[in-house]
């Protein structure tokens, strides 16, 4: 396959952890992709709760965009921004954020939770949805709004936020949207009874658009470059997973995923979503994915546990690299325990070493030490254990979809730990394929490829993530 139009794309990547401006162009040796601009971010703490800093980030795409303008003399066909989900902005007049959104791991998110639960049960939630219940999705935020008496003003989840502000309509992507736990998956519409029953207004969130849509075109101080002169705005997955999944080049039906970050997003994909009591026991999910298929998949624990470790070894005056620190893992003793990784204490920020010492105290094992220099030990528990817990999600997965699986796909900043895939291996017995690290990047410039060049169906879009696989 070969563009139409040789000029250059640009994908957005908004992370937790970092954001990522990158310039897919069409050389004459075949596609090449460039980061361009990478930039830190990470959630502050302040006197009003814990937030994102949204000028910051604004800033730092701006830099990489202006970055993208000078490389690519050829112009820019378009933009395609993916990102975290849950998080959002509430929006001025003009369409600029209140103020810094809310981290989707404040604490305010517990009461917030009990109360909805309070008017709908979460197994009644549950039925309406299709999603499995985390304390981090939207509406359990929006609820937090309400019950601090902030104003019910419009919102967009980051990634159709930054869109809007380079010149898009407001629209909400549907593969994000599935994450706000407001969307009716039987109608694939705003759950419009859950806005009213919470008391919460549903005319706040933005129309539905499917991945791949076109959204606008750049406008501002940017449009005033040539590069950016005619530049399409698509909305593509817009949420990091999908976009990540819709990077997957392969057509068959045997596989499964692993999305590994900050999170770990295990799962398969689907062509309608199941939601069984088996699934609601499993708390297995249904999200969006590229050409209307669906994400079965659970939200595992995932590199926040071993980040948060480093950080405080670190902070100690031990900063270990994983080429120092997994082949010092690797020759640890296999853990005689293990942990549960999705214990809700251990998705808190903090002092990750002493939480996991409490979970294994309250369990009535012993304590590891927390000493930087014993890391390799804490290092090989943290790994052991979320090894486990994929083959357990995959076992369930299995059995309630009822597929052989075969293949499992693992993407994303993880899979470059290649000690977690042999552990993931041997404890699940499949045949593991470690796909692009930046995968989230290729699935947005596959889904922007097939939308501007002919439609955004997920034939066509696995065709281009088969061609820009080489781009990487």
């Amino acid at each position: 396959m070969t563009p139409t139009d040789t000029r250059a794309l640009v994908a957005i990547d908004l992370g937790a952890e970092s954001c990522r401006v990158s310039l897919l162009r069409w050389l004459p040796t075949g596609p090449q992709c460039t980061l361009v601009h990478r930039f830190l971010n990470n959630a502050v703490e302040t006197e009003n709760g814990l937030r994102w800093k949204i000028d910051a980030i604004e800033a730092g795409l701006m830099e990489g965009l202006h970055r993208c303008a000078a490389i690519a003399t050829e112009g820019v066909r378009s933009i395609a921004v993916d990102g975290w989900a849950v998080d959002y902005a509430r929006l001025d007049d003009d369409g600029k954020a209140m103020e810094d959104p809310y981290c989707y791991r404040d604490v305010r998110n517990i009461t917030s939770e009990e109360s909805v639960h309070a008017i709908i049960p979460a197994a009644q939630m549950r039925v309406l949805t299709a999603i499995g219940i985390m304390r981090i999705n939207t509406l359990y935020q929006l609820y937090a709004d309400k019950l601090a008496g902030r104003p019910q003003a419009p919102w967009l989840n980051l990634p159709e936020y930054i869109l809007e502000r380079l010149g898009g309509r407001r629209v909400s992507e549907y593969t994000n949207a599935t994450h706000t736990q407001l969307i009716d998956m039987h109608t694939g519409t705003w759950a419009t009874g859950i806005f009213e029953r919470l008391e919460l207004d549903p005319e706040m969130a933005a129309p539905l658009v499917l991945p791949g849509s076109i959204v606008g075109k750049v406008t501002g101080e940017l449009a005033t470059l040539p590069a950016f002169a005619d530049t399409q705005l698509v909305a593509p997955c817009c949420h990091d997973t999908a976009s990540a999944i819709a990077g997957i080049p392969d057509a068959a039906d045997d596989w499964a995923y692993i999305s590994s970050g900050t999170w770990s997003l295990v799962g398969t994909l689907l062509q309608e979503a199941i939601n069984t009591q088996p699934a609601r026991e499993e708390n297995l999910t249904n999200f969006g994915g590229a050409g209307g298929r669906i994400l079965f998949h659970k939200n595992v624990n995932g590199m926040w546990l071993l980040r948060g470790c480093l950080d405080v070894w670190r902070a100690a005056g031990k900063d270990w690299s994983f080429d120092e620190l997994l082949p010092l893992a690797e020759a640890q003793h296999t853990p005689h325990h293990l942990l549960d990784v999705d214990d809700p204490d251990l998705l808190l920020p903090g002092d990750m070493p002493n939480r996991i010492n409490r979970q294994l105290l309250e369990r009535g094992f012993g304590e590891i030490s927390t000493k930087p220099e014993d890391a390799p030990a804490m290092t090989a528990l943290i790994l052991h254990s979320l090894a486990a817990r994929y083959a357990q999600v995959l076992g369930a997965i299995a059995d309630i979809t009822g597929k052989k699986l075969k293949k499992l796909y693992i993407v994303g900043g993880g899979s470059r730990n290649a000690l977690l895939n042999r552990l993931t291996a041997q404890a699940t017995g499949l045949e593991v394929v470690v796909g692009a690290s930046e995968s989230s990047t290729l699935g947005n410039f596959a889904v922007q490829m097939a939308a501007v060049e002919s439609s955004a169906d997920a034939e066509t879009i696995a065709e281009w993530a088969g061609v820009l696989r080489t781009a990487f």
